[in-house]
């Protein structure tokens, strides 16, 4: 492991996260990327803190606040658990960020990878910590065979990962590199990116840079001609394509909108009033008003703004309505475009109201 902790210092990338060692900032930076790439979630990072530098502020924060702060990053729940977690601390910690791993672990929306990542990085205990990217290096390291979904497979890379980590920790300190940009607690934080690095960078699903890896020279796959092998593939589930028409409705300088209920995907988020639709409607305006009891005088199109939840291809076919004379109870409330820009809208949504020429 030498060659990796001598080899992540040299190679790590610039990220906002990795110049400090602040729990918090480790912290938030861990839920972000879940399901996120680094590149989308610097600035929502950088953002956050700005707004938000510490757990108490976090703990405190409207909720308005968090979700236009999360708006667009998707899988809004995080942001949630986020501020549960922050009040957790502040109630049963004094508002220290918990070092215990078993502490964390409470806390809502951490789990046994965010856990071992916050416990490594920012305080350098030996805790593992298995991702795609981790999976993927030591699936082709070490030649391992199996689908790493499987419990038992899943659990043969955590415990590869425990053994590395725990080497490592008994190893001399890492030298950090002098321009003082790259944080690090010691050899397990080394350790832990470094696999998640070289991952990321190197040992990638599609032509991995096998020339260039520091651990060319032990790595199984590569001496056996089986890269791309490795990891086992995974059956995904099938793609399964929806259809949603929205409508944008205005009245004077106002415009419809609808908040999302608890308990929903994108619970508490804005969006326009909408309905879903079969894949071959040939006039979905027309369907999508029956549906929501409209009856506009004219139709304006939108265009049609294509977004993905997991396995689900969305297509989102946006509509501006005139002439509406009714509107049915409960299908939204009156906004005045002045204020729509303070509002977490979802990201398609988002769209569509730049679409309408509501926002910038």
């Amino acid at each position: 492991m030498r060659r990796l902790l001598a080899w992540f210092p040299k190679h790590a990338r610039d990220l906002p996260w990795r110049r400090t060692l602040d729990p918090y900032a480790i912290w938030v930076s861990e839920i972000m990327l879940q399901q996120t790439q680094v590149k989308t979630v610097i600035p929502y990072h950088e953002r956050w803190l700005r707004a938000l530098p510490d757990v108490p502020q976090l703990a405190e924060a409207p909720l308005e606040q968090i979700h236009k702060l999360w708006e667009g990053l998707g899988y809004y729940s995080r942001a949630r658990n986020l501020q549960r977690a922050a009040q957790i601390i502040v109630e049963e910690h004094a508002g220290r960020f918990p070092a215990d791993f078993e502490a964390l672990l409470a806390l809502p929306g951490i789990g046994r990878y965010t856990a071992g990542a916050i416990s490594s990085i920012a305080f350098n205990e030996p805790r593992p910590i298995v991702d795609g990217n981790v999976v993927r290096v030591l699936a082709r390291l070490f030649a391992l065979k199996g689908n790493p979904k499987d419990r038992l497979v899943s659990e043969r890379f955590w415990s590869l990962a425990a053994e590395l980590v725990t080497v490592a920790h008994q190893q001399k300190p890492v030298i950090t590199p002098a321009d003082g940009l790259l944080r690090l607690a010691g050899n397990c934080s080394a350790l832990n990116q470094s696999l998640m690095e070289l991952g990321a960078t190197t040992c990638t699903p599609t032509n991995p840079q096998c020339g260039i890896c520091p651990l060319r020279t032990l790595c199984v796959a590569r001496r056996t001609g089986t890269v791309d092998r490795h990891p086992e593939t995974v059956s995904r589930e099938p793609i399964t394509h929806r259809r949603v028409v929205a409508f944008v409705i205005r009245r004077n300088k106002q415009v419809l909108v609808r908040q999302r209920p608890t308990g929903v995907v994108n619970a508490h988020f804005w969006e326009f009033p909408n309905v879903e639709i079969g894949l071959h409607e040939n006039d979905p305006a027309q369907v999508a008003a029956v549906q929501l009891g409209l009856a506009p005088r004219a139709v304006e199109p939108l265009g049609v703004i294509r977004h993905s939840i997991t396995r689900y291809r969305i297509a989102l076919e946006g509509f501006a309505l005139d002439g509406v004379k009714r509107v049915p109870a409960g299908l939204g409330v009156w906004q005045p475009v002045s204020r729509l820009s303070e509002l977490a809208f979802t990201a398609a949504h988002r769209k569509l109201l730049k679409r309408a020429g509501l926002a910038k």
